[in-house]
Formats: structure tokens, sequence, C-alpha cells
């Protein structure tokens, strides 16, 4: 698989140990941007991929690891349901993750899925805003995303709107129903983050893959658009996903 020099690709027997390496990648990236700046700022998502690593990071082996005191959890995006809902990725994070470890709930920034989409939006870029600081955009010290078959990642989709947004932090994601409209990061956020990690598994994704990491994304699949301006950015893939099933 030929790729951009400036991305790296690492390859998996299978999704455990994709996940292992991925949790391993969080407590140094964490360790480290605690001991510099005390305290670790993450945006997570959601679908089956990262399931598993939550699950890693909430085990015996990685939870006493982690200073989870300065960690600060964000998402990079929800879908508008209440945090309890099976599809919220809020929830998603609380069942794996956040029953398992202390993180003080002034550190859990999530987004309120439950609310109008576009307050819902409106009011995560005021939390980014407080946080960061209003003068630039975020800088994550690590953005984790998965991608979907039709090589979409966060809630960015191919041909919507949100896509091409360059102003908006945050923004509404409307979706053909029966589809649950959603709030995502757009790409100037993700795209200022330190670093970026693609989490992929599963023969499905292959061919998307392959056109973004092979053939230069000449069809502008929204993961592919994912380039951190002076950051960097890694591809987790397991065999199938890389082709090599």
């Amino acid at each position: 698989m030929k790729t951009d020099p400036a991305v790296r690709v690492s390859v998996f027997d299978d999704l455990d140990s994709l996940s292992r390496a991925a949790a391993d990648i969080f407590l140094s990236v964490a360790s480290d941007a605690i001991a510099l700046r005390g305290r670790f700022s993450v945006a997570l998502s959601g679908g089956s991929t990262p399931r598993r690593l939550y699950t890693l990071l909430a085990s015996s082996a990685y939870q006493n690891r982690v200073d989870w005191s300065h960690v600060h959890l964000f998402w990079a995006d929800e879908r508008c349901v209440p945090p309890d809902h099976r599809a919220s990725n809020f929830k998603l994070l609380s069942d794996t993750l956040l029953g398992r470890v202390f993180v003080p709930e002034k550190n859990i920034h999530r987004m309120h899925g439950e609310a109008d989409a576009e307050e819902a939006a409106r009011e995560y870029e005021n939390q980014l805003s407080h946080f960061f600081g209003s003068s630039s955009l975020p800088a994550f010290d690590l953005i984790m995303l998965g991608m979907g078959e039709d090589g979409h990642t966060a809630s960015l989709f191919p041909g919507s709107p949100a896509v091409r947004e360059k102003k908006r932090m945050v923004v509404p994601v409307y979706l053909d129903k029966p589809n649950i409209d959603r709030i995502t990061l757009t790409l100037p956020v993700i795209n200022h983050a330190a670093r970026v990690l693609f989490l992929a598994a599963g023969k499905t994704k292959a061919g998307v893959i392959h056109h973004i990491l092979g053939e230069g994304n000449s069809r502008e699949y929204p993961a592919g658009l994912v380039c951190p301006e002076s950051g960097t950015i890694t591809w987790f893939l397991d065999q199938e996903a890389a082709g090599k099933s």
C-alpha cells in the first residue's frame, strides 16, 4: 500500500492487537501531555471498532497507568439522542470506560445530543472556546477516529455541507430519515490536532481505505481529507481492512 510519507500506517493481525496498540498510544500521549501541560485533551469517537479499545483502557492492565484526574474527554461527534440512548456515543463511553475509571465530572465534556442540533452545536463550540481559549482553534492532544464503509469519519459524510465547513468548529448534521441527526467536529478542528489516530477494521472498508491511502483520495472521501496541519496522522488497520485477508 503506497501512502503519503506524512501518513503512518500500521497493520495488525486482528482487532485485539490493533486495540492494544491503540491503548498504548493513548497512554503514551496522555503521559506526555500531562507531564508537559498538566492535562490531556482527547476527542473520542463511537462505533464498533473503538469499543474494544475503551474496554481495554478500563481493564486492570491499563486503567491504573493513566492519571484520569488530568484527562479531559471530548467527543468527535454525537447522535441527536438522549445520553442513555443505545445509539449515543456518550453511552458507549459510559458503558465501557466511564463506569470503570474515575474521571472528574468537570473533565467530561459531552455533546448534548438530547438538545436541538443547532443549539447543541453552538453550546459545544462554547465549551471548546472556554477550555482551549477563544483566540484560536482547539488544539487537541489526540483525536481518535473511525471510518464508515462510505468513507465518512466523525459525522462528516460524503456530500454533506459539513465537510466543506471552514469557519465553525462544531456543526449540526441533518440526515434523511430513518437516520438520526448528528453533531460533529469540523475538519478545521480535526486538522488542528497534535495527533490523529484512525482505527479501521473489517474487509468492508478495504476498498475505501485503498483509495484513500493508495490512490490519493481523488473521490474526496471525508476520512481522506483529515490531514493535520502540523500534527501527525496514523492509521491502525487490521489485516482485512488493509486488504490482506
